[in-house]
């Protein structure tokens, strides 16, 4: 158990081990809070969380429930240390003579934490929800036929090269970040760049001064940790918590980064538009779609991202690597 100051490469890899293990377990949701947002009224190919879930396994078969996984796994581990280690930088430089911060110097190390992942964040999201939003958008094309759905992204822009055929190959991340490089530059990975900042600054905000009160109800004195199970619960419950308080920024990300649109769909030329539109058409209530989901992607993900810190699972893996145990 470590309660020494955590090292930079620790905190990329207990972030690391944290982000890979709870994508594993809670993508499949993840991909059902973006299909359930995307959805427009008199448009819904799914009715809720679960049956969206039986419908992919049933048109694309259990992997379906995992597209775009390999984009989170391969960028969560930098997107996890970075938010992370830089909450704890932030608070280290806001501290007074080591004191304990306000809660307004904890919120402001939360923003920085959060300005500081979107820098990974909005390309990892642009790609995987591209990958993620193909099933819903064949399917509601092609209402009846879900069985035989053949995913493709359908937009011009990231199908002109490749999308020749009469019969069109399925598209991977690596095509997609190739088509919008050649046709946008950089910035075609960075669409949503200003509703990514708009969800994960609040969030950030909101979940590291609450993890930080609610850890602290679990000590048993003022010199001892609380036990383990506490800093999950804890990086759960906070999580969850700033989760939903964020939806609203949520859906209109996910809205504004979706490239394809099936028949009738609205598109957005910003986040002004996107959030006026969305009133205008579906209501205020169209803001807390996936709200469930992303609540329960969040919750797991932080409580082991917390328990990782706890346990010093990076500690122990730099201690007993063979590098360290050569040079000793």
């Amino acid at each position: 158990m470590s309660q020494q100051p955590i090292s930079l490469p620790a905190k990329l890899i207990n972030g690391g081990i944290a982000g890979i293990v709870g994508v594993t377990c809670v993508f499949p949701i993840d991909l059902a809070k973006t299909r359930l947002q995307n959805q427009r009224p008199g448009q819904q190919v799914y009715k809720s969380m679960v049956d969206c879930l039986v419908k992919t396994v049933r048109s694309e078969g259990y992997f379906g429930m995992y597209r775009g996984a390999a984009v989170n796994l391969t960028l969560v581990t930098p997107e996890k240390a970075i938010k992370l280690a830089a909450n704890d930088f932030f608070r280290h430089h806001l501290s007074k003579d080591g004191k304990g911060l306000t809660v307004l110097r904890e919120m402001l190390a939360g923003c920085g934490a959060g300005m500081c992942q979107v820098v990974i964040t909005t390309p990892m999201e642009m790609l995987k929800i591209q990958l993620q939003d193909a099933g819903r958008i064949a399917a509601q094309r092609s209402p009846g036929v879900m069985s035989s759905v053949k995913l493709v992204v359908p937009n011009p822009i990231l199908t002109r090269s490749y999308n020749v055929a009469a019969s069109p190959r399925p598209v991977s991340a690596m095509q997609i970040a190739r088509e919008l490089l050649h046709t946008q530059g950089i910035q075609g990975l960075y669409r949503g760049l200003g509703a990514t900042i708009m969800r994960d600054v609040p969030f950030s905000v909101v979940y590291f001064p609450l993890f930080a009160h609610l850890n602290r109800l679990g000590k048993p004195s003022l010199e001892q940790p609380p036990p383990f199970y506490w800093a999950f619960l804890a990086g759960a419950l906070a999580g969850s918590t700033a989760a939903v308080a964020v939806n609203p920024c949520d859906v209109v990300k996910t809205r504004l980064q979706s490239l394809s649109k099936a028949g009738g769909e609205e598109t957005y030329t910003g986040v002004v538009d996107c959030i006026r539109k969305i009133l205008q058409k579906e209501g205020p209530s169209a803001f807390l779609k996936g709200a469930g989901c992303r609540a329960l992607v969040i919750a797991p993900l932080f409580g082991i991202a917390q328990v990782m810190y706890f346990l010093g699972v990076g500690e122990y893996i730099l201690e007993n690597s063979p590098l360290s145990l050569m040079s000793t």
